[in-house]
């Protein structure tokens, strides 16, 4: 009697890694011990009960795996070339990028991160062991993409470019003629351009980009609600990708780990979308009146220099040359004596002279406080 066996060779496992940016986030280290939250990416979080919204008569049964499809028709509806078929709805942008890395890539795999950027666009790919080139977008260059290093950068086994836009940390967008160059890129080399648009509807001074999957097959858009509409708890987002064959294997991959949403959060998610109009309203306004203390600080402090953002609620300045800081001390004292924080440059794999400072979560009152804290602290810290 023949005996098959169905052992395999082992793949390499993945090598899980916790991120800075998770281990010393508000949520690690206690929202209660935080009186200036400048850590923030998005706005403020709000409660249930402000979007008046019952959820009596809804059934609490497994949802649509590709989501639900209102919630998939309103996604789509921003534009007239995308279909619900070219949305797939996730538990969060964090799942939909994880979904895309682990579907298109392999230890055998290349791919292009282009960096600062979001910790899991770094983590996930390394814990997966694919081979990885890194485009380090520079301050003194005003964080601008060099479309060059992308495309000297590409290798035959190359399978993805990875950006984000606007991007993530310094609130810079990238202007339409290199993303259009980067589209043309992954289509000549038979790649995708995966676009991380999570701050996409943070556009508080500019118009709605359009989601950069329109142009192309070749391109991937993730996009969430979290960061614009104050909703993080709920876990939405979502992948839009006109790749029809490759929609399948991201769903694939999604029914794997999730079968489907939360029926819940997917309701929510939808009467968010349905109202949101008002909602960035309001918060726009917020966030310009903000934005304007925060162009005030910068403007006056001889400490620190930014490249001002276009969009998003997030900058990334750095100390100025000429003064000397003791890192470590200076974000401990920021914590400890000040009740403030802001998000550290190595939680993006850079130096810790830089840091993330969100200007969308605190109210203006504590965004003007937690500013004053910053220059007090450095004040304290600093050696000329």
């Amino acid at each position: 009697m023949a005996i098959f066996s169905l052992y395999r060779s082992p793949a390499p496992f993945m090598r899980y890694t916790r991120m800075p940016i998770e281990i010393e986030s508000p949520e690690e280290i206690g929202y209660s011990t935080i009186r200036y939250n400048l850590a923030e990416s998005s706005i403020r979080d709000i409660p249930l009960g402000e979007l008046n919204l019952n959820l009596n008569d809804l059934v609490l049964s497994y949802g649509h795996h590709r989501g639900h499809p209102d919630l998939l028709d309103c996604i789509a509806s921003e534009s007239t070339v995308l279909t619900p078929a070219d949305v797939l709805v996730c538990s969060g942008a964090a799942s939909a990028l994880f979904v895309v890395a682990t579907t298109l890539l392999s230890e055998h795999d290349h791919l292009i991160v282009v960096r600062p950027n979001y910790a899991t666009n770094l983590e996930t790919p390394r814990a997966i062991n694919c081979e990885m080139s890194l485009i380090d977008l520079t301050f003194d260059e005003q964080f601008a993409l060099n479309i060059e290093q992308v495309r000297q950068a590409i290798q035959p086994t190359t399978r993805l470019i990875s950006i984000t836009n606007p991007h993530n940390p310094t609130g810079t967008v990238i202007p339409e003629t290199v993303l259009n160059e980067l589209v043309a890129l992954a289509e000549a080399y038979n790649c995708y351009l995966l676009v991380d648009e999570t701050y996409r509807y943070l556009n508080f001074q500019t118009p709605l980009l359009p989601y950069l999957a329109q142009k192309s097959k070749h391109v991937i858009s993730v996009s969430s609600l979290s960061k614009a509409f104050g909703v993080p708890g709920i876990r939405i987002g979502w992948i839009i990708c006109r790749d029809a064959s490759l929609m399948h294997r991201f769903l694939a991959a999604k029914e794997q780990i999730m079968i489907t949403n939360s029926v819940v959060d997917e309701q929510i998610a939808l009467h968010v979308l349905q109202h949101q109009a008002s909602q960035l309203a309001e918060a726009h306004q917020h966030i310009r009146t903000n934005f304007a203390l925060t162009q005030q600080f910068f403007a006056q402090t001889p400490y620190l220099e930014w490249v001002e953002p276009t969009a998003g609620v997030v900058c990334f300045p750095r100390l100025k040359a000429g003064y000397s800081l003791n890192t470590d001390n200076f974000y401990q004292s920021l914590y400890s004596a000040y009740q403030t924080i802001v998000g550290p440059g190595h939680w993006f794999e850079q130096d810790k002279i830089y840091m993330r400072v969100g200007f969308g979560y605190p109210t203006t009152d504590e965004l003007r406080t937690g500013l004053q804290n910053i220059e007090r602290c450095l004040e304290e810290h600093i050696k000329p």
